[in-house]
């Protein structure tokens, strides 16, 4: 018998599931979201947003919650070295943060996974989802009209009906497995064991130290700062029954002060692995995978906690568009299309850093080439679909670099500064909710906009905001008499240079009407 029924049941309560949980609220879908474990995580791990996922967070109105979240140090170090206090081999990133003010205006957070999850589960709940911790799915079935799953908690069994199931339920994803679905990849690449520890290390305090040094189990190891002042975690390839006092010496040689007095948090202690693979296929019929459900990599990079955000967001105004009729289900085949081949490309460039600063002794030719400026990696992919219009002269690349941007369907829509009312703005403030139409003072795309059976917001650029630097129409490609469509996560749906172009049948085809 089923008990309860909800548009979308989510699997795992981590930065994945509660993102889309939280997104899904804002486009107006309430979600039943189920954890097995009893509270969000409280390890020191996935720190750092990137400006890219600040946007999004921005519309769910908690982008200020993450930089009061963030520890009140300015920047943040990155290095290869021997200790935190020995030499350093490489340089990654010194004392700041690099500015992306060209490209996005969101800046950085430097909020942990033990601080962000909570922000999300409390705005995901103030706005209608119900997450429930300590309950897991035990079981699920799918057929053409919906989704049974039965979960378990406290009091026993029962069936949740849902249209939609979405599988956040980490890197061994029972979703994943019961799909069928395989992965691909380098596979495992070796375990841990991390353990936090209190300690007073001045100004070296603050950072993320990639550590090479033979006296460390398999010659390296990771010490990071976390939330708290002089709390820190230190991960070390795995050793069996490790005791307090070899727990001091590791701490000691990775810090290289050995008189150092740590205090050892032993609640902290963890096991991990380190593996570098991407799920086969990201969508099975209704159910919908995100997260580390789909892709693993090595954690050099601080991809993974911001892509986990991201997934969310890029996947819930989709499924939010078919479950309230809007769109047809075949728009939600653009989620394996476009998020699968971004994640082999970033698994591999985050083996590559993998290789660089922990693993040295794995280099050889099939290790990929950085792609370089790494800002493409956050602003220059693209998402390339049935939810595109693309334009018949467009070669298909996935990756474009942003200091040059191309406006072209598929691509993230780019950031312009504008004026309205006096307030300074950017392009980007005008996404994230519903549709968006980009035109100058021509009457003909409102008017036909005003036809649409659909949530759109339409800007004319010198009439509704003020373009103070006169960069619109050449950064959107397009001439006085043209017009963009861009999509809820900011990227470009349709584009029509002049006046020439079907708005009402690109509409029709991204959102898969019949």
């Amino acid at each position: 018998m089923t008990n309860e029924r909800y548009p979308v049941l989510i699997v795992g309560a981590g930065l994945a599931g509660l993102s889309a949980a939280m997104f899904l609220a804002v486009h107006g879908v309430r979600a039943l979201v189920v954890e097995r474990h009893p509270t969000t995580s409280i390890y020191p791990k996935a720190r750092g947003q990137f400006p890219h996922t600040m946007e999004a967070l921005a519309v769910a109105d908690v982008a200020g919650q993450m930089l009061r979240a963030s520890p009140p140090e300015p920047g943040f170090r990155i290095v290869v070295a021997e200790s935190v206090t020995g030499r350093v081999f490489n340089e990654v990133l010194i004392d700041r943060d690099p500015d992306f003010g060209e490209l996005s205006p969101a800046g950085w957070a430097n909020a942990s996974q033990e601080r962000a999850e909570p922000i999300l589960l409390a705005r995901a709940r103030e706005l209608g989802a119900d997450v429930r911790f300590s309950t897991e799915l035990v079981s699920f079935t799918q057929d053409e009209h919906e989704v049974r799953a039965v979960i378990r908690d406290e009091h026993g069994e029962r069936t949740i009906a849902a249209d939609y199931l979405v599988a956040a339920d980490g890197h061994r994803s029972p979703v994943r497995d019961a799909l069928g679905i395989g992965t691909h990849g380098r596979g495992d690449l070796g375990r841990s064991i991390g353990i936090v520890f209190e300690a007073d290390l001045g100004r070296h305090g603050f950072g993320l130290y990639y550590l090479q040094n033979p006296q460390l189990p398999e010659g390296g190891g990771v010490v990071v700062s976390t939330d708290e002042r002089d709390r820190y975690a230190l991960a070390v390839g795995h050793r069996e029954n490790v005791t307090d006092a070899e727990w001091l010496d590791l701490i000691r040689t990775a810090t290289g002060i050995p008189d150092l007095n740590p205090t050892l948090l032993t609640e902290g202690v963890t096991n991990g692995h380190t593996a570098a693979r991407v799920a086969d296929c990201f969508s099975r019929g209704r159910v919908h995978l995100i997260g580390d459900a789909v892709r693993v990599m090595p954690p050099t990079g601080g991809f993974g906690g911001n892509t986990a955000i991201l997934d969310g967001y890029y996947l819930a105004w989709k499924l939010a568009m078919v479950v309230k009729g809007e769109a047809g289900p075949a728009l939600l085949d653009s989620h394996d299309a476009e998020r699968r081949p971004y994640a082999d490309i970033l698994v591999e460039q985050q083996y590559a850093a993998y290789v660089q600063r922990l693993r040295p002794d794995l280099a050889d030719d099939t290790v990929a080439p950085p792609i370089d400026p790494i800002s493409t990696l956050f602003f220059g992919y693209r998402h390339l679909s049935n939810a595109v219009a693309m334009e018949p002269t467009d070669t298909g690349a996935l990756l474009e670099n942003p200091e040059q941007p191309t406006a072209r369907p598929g691509s993230r829509a780019p950031h312009v500064p504008l004026r309205a009312n006096g307030a300074e703005l950017s392009t980007r403030h005008l996404f994230g909710r519903n549709f968006v139409l980009l035109t100058t003072a021509v009457d003909r795309w409102p008017r036909e906009a005003e036809k649409l059976n659909l949530s759109l917001n339409v800007y004319r650029v010198g009439a509704d905001v003020e373009d103070p630097e006169g960069r619109f129409t050449k950064t959107y490609g397009i001439t006085e008499r043209g017009a963009v469509l861009v999509r809820p996560d900011g990227f470009v749906a349709w584009r029509a240079e002049a006046e020439e172009g079907d708005l009402a049948g690109a509409v029709n085809k991204i959102l898969a009407r019949a």
